[in-house]
C-alpha cells in the first residue's frame, strides 16, 4: 500500500502577501487591496503582525458606523487576534480552523529564532482551486448554520 499524500498549507498558500501598518489610514488600505487585487492585508507594528484587515472589516467598522476612511487608522478597523498556521500544518486541519473560526484567510507564519516570518496566506480560494468539491460542501454548511441562527433569532 502506498503512503498517502497530505497536502500541507506550504504547498497550496500564496506568497508574497501585502502588508499595511497600524497607523495607516483606512483609505490607503482600501487603495492597496484595489491596487493588488486582493481583499484583505496583514497588519504591522512595531512589534510584529499585529491585525489583518478585509474588505469586510472596512464595510462593517467604518463604512456602516460612518467613520471617515482618510482619518480612521488600519488599527480601529481591523481583525486581531489573528489566527494564524504554519506552513507544515495539514490543508484538512487549516479548512476546519477557518470553518471553526469562521474565517476566509489564514495567515501562514514560520518561526525564525525568536521572531515569525511571514510565508504566505492561505485564503478559501486557494483551497477552492484544488478541491472545489470541498468548497461546495463548505458552503452548504455555512449555509445550513446562518439558516439555523436565523430561526433562532427569528421571533
Amino acid at each position: 500500500m502506498e503512503p498517502r499524500l497530505v497536502l500541507t498549507v506550504g504547498d497550496v498558500m500564496t506568497q508574497g502577501v501585502v502588508t499595511v501598518r497600524v497607523g495607516e489610514s483606512v483609505k490607503n488600505a482600501a487603495r492597496l487591496m484595489e491596487r493588488f487585487g486582493i481583499s484583505c492585508l496583514l497588519v504591522f507594528s512595531d512589534n510584529g503582525l499585529k491585525g489583518i484587515i478585509t474588505e469586510r472589516d472596512i464595510v462593517t467598522r467604518v463604512v456602516c458606523t460612518g467613520l471617515d476612511a482618510d482619518e480612521a487608522k488600519v488599527e480601529e478597523a481591523m481583525t486581531e487576534p489573528v489566527i494564524v498556521v504554519g506552513p507544515d500544518t495539514p490543508l484538512d486541519k487549516a479548512v476546519e480552523t477557518m470553518l471553526l473560526n469562521r474565517i476566509k484567510k489564514l495567515p501562514v507564519l514560520q518561526r525564525d529564532g525568536e521572531n515569525y516570518q511571514v510565508l504566505g496566506i492561505l485564503s478559501i480560494m486557494d483551497v477552492a482551486r484544488l478541491h472545489p468539491e470541498l468548497v461546495s460542501s463548505i458552503k452548504q454548511l455555512l449555509e445550513a448554520e446562518e439558516e439555523l441562527e436565523a430561526d433562532f433569532y427569528v421571533s
